[in-house]
């Protein structure tokens, strides 16, 4: 099985963790935010939230190597769509670093809007990535707790791709949920980077704008989920299990 690193675990646990969870799992790598003198607080460009010094991931397998998917089109994701979310995060943060007490509440909406969308798309992005580069051959844990979930594995993988196919020509992502308030393992919806599943961990994720599979296979999604799951690293999957079972019991301490 893979071993994680602090970017797979910090990935897994990002959408929907409380910190005190994150921050057990994971050690921090930076001190702390150097402190203003006449405020006690983060001096502007220093605090993280502010940074904007966010780096895109380098894809974690070789892209020529996918099975039914071009390496231009995995390229063309990876460099265009997901790289550009990070710096246009960037952008944003920059932004937010101007907001003061003054700041017209129609531009924090604005930017915390942003803020959140290209947060969530960079995230996404990395654990789509993240879930790919293996020989689509389903085992281990999430196997088991999906076909607890649904009653088959089967079952599952069928009403999973039956919410691919429901966002086709259309945008959004198809994601398998840890949820750390129950502990069920299930398929959600999630659209605009934003609506997501509140306390989910994501496991498996799969892009469904055009921009995912349109260069390869044009309108037919059909063939391009049947080319995501040739290609599902289910390794890297149990791996995120385990972080989100961890997750999950300091969670619920």
């Amino acid at each position: 099985m893979k071993t994680m690193n602090r970017r797979d675990i910090l990935g897994a646990v990002a959408i929907g963790v409380p910190s005190i969870a994150l921050g057990t799992l994971v050690e921090p790598t930076a001190s702390a935010a150097p402190k203003s003198a006449k405020t006690n607080g983060p001096v502007a460009g220093t605090a993280s939230a502010f940074a904007g010094k966010h780096v895109p991931a380098p894809l974690p397998f070789d892209p020529a190597k996918l099975s039914g998917v071009s390496e231009k089109m995995i390229v063309s994701h990876h460099d265009n769509n997901y790289t550009g979310a990070v710096k246009h995060l960037n952008k944003v943060e920059e932004q937010i670093a101007a907001i003061t007490k003054d700041t017209p509440g129609f531009l924090v909406t604005g930017l915390k809007e942003r803020e959140l969308t290209f947060t969530n798309s960079m995230i996404l992005h990395e654990q789509y990535f993240g879930n790919l580069g293996g020989n689509g051959k389903a085992d281990g844990l999430v196997q088991q707790k999906l076909a607890a979930s649904y009653g088959s594995f089967g079952k599952w993988e069928e009403h999973f791709r039956a919410l691919g196919l429901s966002l086709a020509g259309g945008s959004g992502w198809a994601i398998v949920d840890y949820s750390i308030f129950g502990g069920d393992v299930r398929t959600y919806w999630a659209g605009n980077h934003t609506q997501t599943l509140a306390g989910g961990i994501p496991l498996l994720v799969m892009d469904m704008y055009e921009h995912a599979y349109a260069l390869d296979f044009g309108a037919a999604a059909a063939k391009y989920i049947d080319a995501f799951f040739q290609n599902i690293n289910w390794d890297t999957v149990n791996a995120r299990v385990e972080v989100a079972e961890k997750a999950a019991a300091l969670f619920r301490r």
